[in-house]
């Protein structure tokens, strides 16, 4: 059984490397960094619960509304519904604020026409011709004898924009080599690894596609460039699409998400090379038999109906043209379920791959194998889905436009199971099963689910990121599970009726095998996460279930058919890109008004969202047991570092418009921290100090410098300048080092920097094949991680120290059959690092320490059994080392999350939690003593926190 606070989740996940910032727009953007909450909620109902006749909600740093009801406005503007909706908006400009309502600045999007003779306007904000991230605005109105009139409005359009849009700095090129080293350090994972026996250290396999210059809504608005990054996970093969925001005159990564949506919490995303293009309607000519009646079993032993197509040689094909109207057999929409068993998921996300076909039946009586692969349940659950959407709201297809429906069925990764489900933008794709698990498509709600992404994206087009994408998975869930109860004929008083993914296992049951219930009882209070995009995609998958629960308690008292009008309204006509869960409230609360609830069902609605914590400014009920240094630094992608009694982070202003710079302060939190970096425009990051001197690097459209400046004043010098990504600063004394890409081999090397001489070199050599990486420093010597070919050409994994007066390295005692090493930290006592021995690959690391010589090594903490961990950072001072923790993504919930914990040197007492705080605890670093200080989301922002001993058990 799990608690409430848990979600399954299956898959793997990319490396944590900021923490989000809160939602509605915040929650996305004004980080771009941290947590998922951070700008007041936009929408908000009235006291009562339903806004009243014209009722107007402010927006949130905008002069626009956020939210107009109550509307019957006469629409005297001609032409097409987007031009009566850009005419209202002009006649309006006192209420709206909206400047220039042309079709350059504000260009549609899509109208969608319900019963009734409503139509739904959504366009997209442009500020000087160029998109702004979502920034869409939506216009409701009816249409009666040719008349419109509005009834209300709803959505994002920034006023605030006042910014340079003509020329960015940065190059396209250098936008995506950018953008692809910032993916290659998120999914680089805590450990370097060794290739396999008789292969080379090899660059990273990503590739970037540069989209539109697009800005970021953060206050005046920050410029960048859309970088699609695609590629295959390294760690487990799975398929990556990370879309990667450049800014467009330093050329700093300011925000990176993943671009794929999955049934379960898996964080890689779309990505492969080959064919780009779906496949065409298959040809039909007058001899072709377009619709031939078969039948299957499905997983359950359910004997179904099947529709099929025979072309004019008589081959069959899983293709159904059933839906079409009779008098136009040859328009319309198509279902088709394509064969894709062995083929790599990676080469099936957001992409054709070369020779896929459609399954080819011998007979209309589909066999054993049809019912194995999944292919009978996700061809005949695609016609459940198309059915529901269809009977319930008289919508044509996922798309509103009776577009090709494509479920490609049994892939796989890196030759293993892939056990997940996941919508591309244009298709469904379904894992083949393996261990517990049957194919993907084995459950009605995962199809339903993966489709009404479908849906979502042609409609509110939720970011799928932090809150927004949150409410994406809550929707699909919703959607999902309603269209599985009607589909097999569920009851919702079943106790089992909120449960997702209960059929996908082969011996379990439907409680031990569920995915997530949407019965769990999830509050904002109580399972709220604070979490990075890194992990989960900002909590897609980790905080769905607050939303859902809240639609399904609603669809419980109101009853289902009532409920899924509202929630679907709400959807369609009210939703926008960057909504998060109070916006989703009134959306919800408006469509039910719009509806003609009742007083008592509103009330039902209303009461729906409370108890499960989602009311107006629900994020600052989250609780610390930190002491905050700073708050909302709206970072992303930088950390802390910290060193003699001081702290060096970056920061931006609370709307996250300015370029990060550089700040110190005292960890003891005495007096107020002082501005080190210029403020010139750049982005500057990965601030670390030792307490004499701080340290960053400086991204610029020219390259990246690094900076120094000593603690108590004086010039700030350019100490080392590069071209290339940087990551993991280290300082200590005269010596600076960290990792660059080097860009002769395309593999990662430390890189140091003596400040007194000016010498500068590479601590492995920079010889082919050599990798190096994770820094750390003391007394001029350079503790690093490395690979390196033997005598033989294998690669070897080991821990070297660089001794930077004689530039001699010594190496430390690994084991023989290490599989992977990890941060290094260096003190006056010794050497510490981590180490997987373990072919499982389990997640679980030890921490070793050696002398600097390499003698007298220790385990501090071992890697199974009592006192272990799952390490993947960590960082040392004299008296305490600090063991940052992710566990694998076997199940999304707090104690998944990147955690700290602490233990003695010599490992005695075994270690302790620094903190019991819930969310993210990313970028740890020791100070002095047992003093502890991180970037922490628990509160829904980006704060920096500190802890002068540890927590103990949590």
């Amino acid at each position: 059984m799990r608690t409430s606070a848990r979600r399954r989740a299956v898959g793997s996940q990319g490396r944590r490397t900021g923490v989000v910032v809160g939602q509605g727009i915040a929650a996305l953007l004004a980080t771009a960094g941290l947590m998922a909450t951070a700008m007041p909620a936009a929408h908000a109902d009235t006291a009562a619960g339903a806004p009243a006749a014209s009722e107007t909600t402010p927006g949130s740093e905008t002069d626009t509304p956020s939210l107009v009801t109550g509307l019957n406005e006469e629409v005297t503007a001609t032409g097409s519904a987007a031009d009566a909706a850009r005419g209202h908006l002009k006649a309006k400009k006192g209420r709206y604020h909206i400047a220039d309502t042309s079709a350059k600045d504000l260009a549609a999007v899509g109208t969608t026409t319900e019963k009734g003779g409503k139509e739904t306007v959504r366009l997209q904000q442009k500020y000087k011709g160029v998109k702004v991230l979502g920034g869409q605005y939506v216009v409701r109105m009816t249409k009666k004898d040719g008349k419109r009139a509005v009834t209300g409005t709803s959505g994002n359009y920034f006023t605030k924009l006042k910014l340079d849009t003509v020329a960015p700095k940065v190059s396209e090129k250098t936008a995506i080599e950018r953008a692809v080293g910032a993916v290659t350090t998120q999914f680089g994972g805590g450990l370097l690894r060794a290739p396999a026996k008789g292969e080379k250290a090899a660059k990273a396999d990503f590739t970037g596609t540069a989209g539109d210059v697009t800005i970021l809504p953060q206050g005046t608005g920050v410029l960048t460039r859309h970088i699609t990054v695609t590629g295959t996970n390294p760690a487990d093969g799975s398929p990556v699409q990370q879309e990667v925001y450049i800014d467009a005159h330093s050329g700093f990564p300011v925000m990176q998400y993943s671009g794929i949506q999955t049934f379960g919490a898996t964080d890689t995303a779309a990505g492969a090379t080959e064919d780009s293009a779906a496949p065409a309607d298959a040809s039909t000519d007058a001899a072709d038999q377009l619709v031939v009646k078969g039948s299957g079993v499905r997983y359950n032993g359910q004997k179904v109906d099947i529709n099929l197509y025979k072309d004019s040689k008589g081959l069959l094909q899983m293709i159904d043209y059933s839906k079409r109207a009779a008098d136009s057999p040859y328009e319309g929409p198509m279902i088709a379920t394509y064969d894709a068993r062995g083929r790599e998921a990676a080469s099936a996300s957001g992409v054709w791959p070369v020779g896929v076909k459609y399954f080819q039946p011998a007979t209309p009586e589909l066999g054993e194998d049809y019912t194995n692969s999944g292919a009978v349940d996700a061809h005949w659950a695609a016609g459940k889905v198309y059915d529901y959407y269809k009977n319930h709201f008289g919508r044509k297809s996922l798309d509103d436009k009776d577009g090709f429906i494509y479920s490609l069925v049994g892939v796989v990764s890196n030759g293993q199971p892939y056990n997940n489900a996941f919508w591309d933008g244009a298709k469904m794709v379904y894992g083949q099963g393996g261990g517990d698990y049957r194919t993907f498509s084995a459950d009605t709600d995962v199809v339903g689910h993966e489709m009404t992404h479908g849906v979502v994206t042609h409609t509110a087009n939720l970011v799928y990121a932090g809150q927004s994408g949150a409410m994406n998975e809550a929707l699909a869930d919703y959607f999902g599970n309603a269209i599985d109860l009607e589909a097999n004929g569920q009851s919702m008083d079943d106790p089992d009726s909120g449960l997702l993914g209960e059929d996908l296992c082969t011996t379990l049951g439907p409680r031990e095998c569920a995915l997530r219930d949407l019965n769990d009882g999830a509050t904002t209070s109580k399972n709220f996460i604070g979490v990075t995009y890194g992990g989960d995609s900002g909590g897609v998958h980790l905080n769905s279930t607050i939303f859902s629960g809240a639609l399904w308690d609603m669809r419980q008292d109101l009853g289902a058919e009532f409920a899924d009008q509202i929630v679907y309204r709400a959807l369609s006509a009210y939703m926008t890109p960057l909504d998060g869960f109070t916006e989703g409230r009134a959306a919800v609360i408006a469509a039910a008004t719009e509806l003609g609830a009742t007083k008592a069902q509103l009330k039902v609605v209303t009461r729906s969202f409370d108890a499960h914590g989602i009311v107006p400014g629900w994020e600052k009920a989250l609780g610390v047991d930190t002491d905050t240094l700073m708050s909302k630094v709206n970072i992303y992608n930088t950390g802390v570092g910290a060193g003699g009694g001081k702290y060096a982070v970056s920061r931006s202003n609370e709307d996250g418009s300015e370029p990060y710079s550089v700040w110190l302060g005292s960890t003891s939190g005495k007096g107020q921290p002082q501005l080190v970096s210029p403020n010139n425009g750049d982005y500057n990051v990965y601030a670390t100090t030792d307490g004499e001197t701080v340290v960053w690097a400086d991204y610029s459209s020219n390259g990246v410098k690094i900076m120094a400046r000593p603690v108590k004043g004086g010039l700030t010098k350019v100490v080392d300048a590069i071209g290339t990504n940087v990551s993991g600063l280290v300082v200590d004394g005269d010596y600076v080092a960290y990792t660059a890409v080097n860009p002769q081999y395309g593999v990662t090397n430390v890189r140091y920097v003596n400040m007194k001489t000016g010498e500068v070199g590479l601590v492995d050599g920079g010889r082919p094949y050599n990798v190096s990486g994770l820094p750390s420093i003391k007394d001029g010597k350079i503790a690093y991680a490395k690979v390196a070919p033997d005598s033989n050409g294998d690669s070897v994994l080991g821990v070297g120290v660089f001794d930077g007066a004689t530039h001699t390295t010594s190496s430390m005692p690994v084991a023989d059959n290490v599989m992977g090493v990890g941060q290094t930290a260096i003190t006056d006592d010794g050497v510490f690092w981590i180490e997987d021995d373990d072919a499982n690959d389990d997640g679980q690391a030890a921490v070793r320490r050696a002398n600097l010589d390499g003698s007298n090594p220790i385990t501090v903490t071992p890697e199974a059994g009592a006192g272990s961990l799952y390490a993947y950072s960590l960082t040392a001072s004299d008296d305490a080392v600090n063991v940052s923790t992710v566990l694998p993504a076997t199940w999304w919930a707090n104690d998944t999350m990147m955690k700290l914990y602490q233990v003695a040197p010599d490992g005695k007492g075994g270690p302790k939690r620094v903190s019991c705080n819930r969310g993210e605890q990313a970028f740890g670093d020791s100070d002095e003593g047992t003093r502890v200080v991180w970037l922490d989301g628990t509160t829904g922002y980006t704060n920096l926190v500190k802890r002068d001993r540890p927590a103990g058990n949590c």
